[in-house]
């Protein structure tokens, strides 16, 4: 879909609700344009697609103008021109961003009510009641878990950039090490120098870890010693005594084994996540996943014989020969086994994935759509609640990944992670530090992306850190 703009600049406010509406590749062209009188500033949009001419426009005064409510007129006329070619109402309405509870987190912070939060979504976005109900429960989880802060509180990432092998639908940067474990050693080395000096830089600055996520790649590619290692490394480097969540992401089944599991949870871990993204072999097979069901049942008892406080686990709508009667039952399978989280992904085809450039076997849209609606019944029957979602460029069906939980047992860093409601300092390949400033901005640092560059630039990396925690003061 080609894109036009007259009278304004606001590309990426437009083009991301574009992307969000409309399948990739689709053809025709728009144009988003803003008049601007001495009274009004007016919005309009003008989409043709498959012979068919469709427009709309909003209006705010101009006396009233804000690049906020700008963006929003702007947003607004495309959403509603663009509904008259589009086969069905979007879920999200005019939302583009990954994480629409934001809107509705700021409203619940601000004193605004649960009631007057969904009116939000409805009048200015036009979200559906489902999704109204889902991203306000997701709020309400964060007003919490934020309640639990202090102003010298951040979480921890670390991250371990390593697979067996790659999955079809991944497009994480990270390193399939198969029978070739040569850079875990060099790795580990240089994660642990970051680790030092992290520390000591945080015990100076009086800021003290929240929550620790270890994540991937799949943390448990390493063996069970360089796993204790690792953890070793954590509680010598960082003072420990506020952290009230330590997780560890087992992922993949086909790399954990009870010693592994046992050992994490005596380092203190009291979180896993298994992840099966379906219970389906063949499936599994289709999304190069090389475990089966019957490995997750046994990574899942080994979990819970190991004493963990929580067990989170994966499924995903929409992989390849899936069907809906298939997601049902992996759903039905997994809840069975009564997780503390079920996180239900959509897939979301992205490039750097197998799954981007060879597209087949998916199943539809429709299907999707059924699958995403039992898994929101079922769980909401069973008692769990949706504490966090975000979303992702070209999901299928434009829905969202939601993370459900029994009560008392959110996965706090998923939240804070997401809502950006503190500092998370990353280690590692590929990590994003993400500060929080006083002024209520937020800035992001990367560290190299992959293993080989972050070993050779492990010194750029320590420098990096340190005037991080300068800007922090």
């Amino acid at each position: 879909m080609n894109l036009t703009l007259i009278g304004h600049d606001d590309r990426y406010a437009v083009e991301q609700l574009q992307m969000s509406l409309f399948p990739e590749g689709a053809e025709g062209k728009a144009i988003s344009a803003l008049h601007r009188g001495s009274t009004w500033l007016t919005a309009t949009a003008k989409i043709t697609m498959s012979g068919k001419t469709v427009t709309a426009s909003r209006r705010l005064k101009a006396a009233d103008e804000t690049v906020r409510l700008r963006r929003r007129a702007l947003q607004q006329s495309y959403y509603l021109a663009a509904i008259q070619l589009l086969p069905s109402i979007p879920a999200w309405g005019a939302l583009a961003g990954v994480r629409p509870t934001k809107i509705t987190t700021k409203h619940l912070l601000d004193g605004g009510s649960e009631k007057s939060a969904k009116a939000l979504l409805r009048d200015v976005y036009y979200v559906t009641p489902e999704r109204r109900e889902l991203a306000v429960d997701c709020s309400v989880s964060t007003v919490k878990a934020a309640a639990l802060l202090e102003p010298t509180d951040l979480s921890l990432y670390v991250g371990i950039p390593f697979c067996p092998t790659r999955c079809a639908y991944c497009s994480f940067v990270s390193r399939s090490v198969g029978k070739r474990t040569e850079l875990l050693e060099p790795y580990l080395t240089a994660l642990m120098k970051e680790m030092a000096v992290t520390g000591e830089l945080l015990a100076n600055s009086g800021r003290k870890v929240r929550t620790i996520y270890i994540g991937g790649g799949t943390p448990t590619t390493l063996s069970e010693e360089q796993l204790c290692r690792l953890l070793d490394a954590i509680r010598s480097s960082f003072d420990l005594s506020r952290c009230i969540e330590f997780t560890v992401e087992g992922g993949r089944p086909d790399t954990l084994d009870a010693g592994k599991l046992n050992a994490i949870r005596s380092h203190g871990a009291d979180r896993m996540s298994i992840n099966p993204q379906t219970m389906i072999d063949t499936v599994l097979r289709a999304s190069g996943r090389p475990h089966q069901a019957e490995d997750v049942l046994r990574s899942y008892r080994q979990a819970a014989e190991a004493g963990y406080k929580a067990i989170n686990m994966d499924l995903i709508a929409g992989l390849p020969t899936d069907t809906v009667d298939g997601f049902c039952r992996s759903l039905d399978e997994v809840a069975a086994l009564d997780p503390a989280n079920i996180t239900v992904h959509t897939l979301a085809l992205k490039k750097g994935a197998d799954l981007f450039e060879r597209r087949e076997n998916l199943p539809s849209a429709g299907d999707v759509t059924e699958m995403v609606a039992y898994a929101n019944e079922k769980l909401r029957n069973l008692g769990y609640k949706p504490y966090y979602l975000y979303r992702q460029k070209y999901m299928s069906g434009s829905f969202e990944n939601v993370g459900w939980s029994r009560d008392g047992l959110d996965c706090l860093y998923n939240i804070y992670m997401m809502e950006e409601v503190h500092t998370i300092l990353s280690l590692g390949g590929g990590g994003m530090n993400k500060v929080n400033f006083p002024d209520g901005s937020l800035k992001r640092f990367h560290n190299p992306k992959f293993p080989e560059q972050y070993i050779d630039m492990i010194d750029s990396v320590l420098e990096q850190k340190k005037e991080l925690f300068k800007l922090m003061r």
